[in-house]
């Protein structure tokens, strides 16, 4: 293609994602699920026209790194520490945790089982299946009421960072060993460290660079941090998520009774040009990560083949898998939480990081008879499940003003 022609696809992709944002919140249809929408389109138009297909699988990895990274940022962002959260906080990190362990527990048996695939590489493929998309879930949140929106944003969240942190141990080898789990919490208690000064460092430069162009040059260190952390075996995004905590909390450390740690953080985190700087950089953060998010879903739905609709064995298991993970979250928002199941019972989706894990499933622990179709027909019904919640949130909108339930 043209160097004209690309721009205006890409700037097509841009208007259409924006119009799907807001055709999405007046219809509540997730506009992640317009954008795989359309390319399953394009894909089907360049089959039937005969054009020129192309290969996307690297292109989508590169862009769903960024964009896991921009959109966890973006939530870290938005989540203040404060002693009045410590409940919803709380609650959201166990929701996540035990929701998906046994979903962790139940799809991998399932895999198990039923594929006849060993039980290691049956966790390994369980473990993105059992993440809840915060690529998917903050933006369609927005719809809510606020404490609803704020449990939704730190479950996914929370979801992300325990997902990869598993993922991350369950593809090492012997990871039944000691020795594996010692490397792996060293690595952990490594991350946070360099996530703590490379706040300080970061902040540093936020504050007193004087030239206007700073933001872009804050994203490509958080990314060098990041691909770096990976290739030497960290937890890399929880990082992303300690690092934006600590800058959107930056006051609760200034409060702290420690003299020292107020002093470091009079010295390099004026709390006045801090504040400045965080509505700039919310505002970007946001934007990258609906630019990044916009092209990475078109592609990946390029990459759908629609065949798999008429494969009995994906419907059968895939349908298994979407039953599994509705049953979890229904007992335990009912049992433990003992909240209102609407919408939060609907709102599980899988998305970005969900596929970003599948292509990173090193050879070693490949399943022979897993069926990809399977990723796609999770992805799209929990999708769907989730427009059907917050369908049903609309029409219900007064008992949750009157309930007297909270999480």
């Amino acid at each position: 293609m043209s160097a004209n022609t690309v721009i205006i696809v890409v700037s097509s992709l841009i208007i259409l994602s924006y119009l799907f944002n807001i055709i999405g919140r007046w219809i509540k249809v997730p506009s992640v699920l317009l954008l795989i929408g359309t390319g399953i389109a394009v894909n089907n138009l360049s089959e039937t026209f005969g054009w020129e297909r192309f290969t996307v699988t690297q292109p989508v990895e590169v862009l769903g790194t960024i964009g896991l990274i921009m959109i966890v940022l973006e939530a870290a962002l938005d989540l203040k520490l404060e002693r009045e959260k410590v409940p919803l906080i709380r609650n959201s990190f166990f929701s996540a945790l035990v929701i998906f362990v046994f979903s962790v527990v139940l799809i991998s048996g399932l895999i198990h089982f039923w594929l006849e695939e060993p039980l290691l590489n049956s966790i390994v493929y369980a473990t993105p299946l059992s993440i809840i998309s915060s690529a998917i879930a903050i933006p369609s949140a927005e719809v809510l009421q606020h404490d609803k929106k704020e449990f939704i944003v730190y479950e996914s969240s929370f979801s992300d960072i325990i997902g990869i942190i598993v993922f991350n141990y369950v593809i090492m080898d012997e990871v039944l060993s000691f020795g594996a789990f010692g490397s792996f919490l060293t690595s952990l208690l490594l991350a946070i460290g360099l996530s703590l000064v490379s706040t300080v460092v970061l902040s540093f430069l936020l504050a007193n660079i004087r030239i206007n162009l700073k933001f872009f040059l804050l994203f490509a260190i958080l990314l060098l941090l990041y691909s770096t952390g990976k290739i030497i075996h960290l937890p890399s995004l929880l990082m992303i998520l300690v690092f934006g905590l600590l800058l959107n909390n930056h006051e609760v450390f200034r409060n702290t009774r420690s003299t020292k740690v107020n002093a470091l953080m009079r010295k390099f985190m004026d709390s006045k040009t801090i504040e400045e700087l965080m509505v700039v950089l919310k505002s970007i953060t946001a934007e990258t990560a609906f630019l990044i998010r916009t092209f990475f879903f078109v592609l990946f739905g390029y990459t759908i083949d629609i065949s798999f609709v008429s494969n009995p064995d994906v419907i059968l298991i895939g349908s298994s898998i979407v039953g599994i993970l509705l049953l979890i979250r229904f007992l335990y928002l009912r049992m433990i939480l003992k909240t209102n199941l609407f919408p939060e019972l609907f709102l599980m989706p899988r998305g970005l990081i969900t596929i970003l894990l599948f292509y990173s499933i090193p050879e070693k622990n490949k399943l022979n008879n897993f069926n990809e179709g399977i990723l796609f027909f999770v992805v799209i019904a929990t999708g769907l499940l989730m427009t059907v919640g917050l369908l049903f949130y609309k029409e219900d909108k007064a008992l949750y003003h009157n309930t007297d339930v909270s999480i």
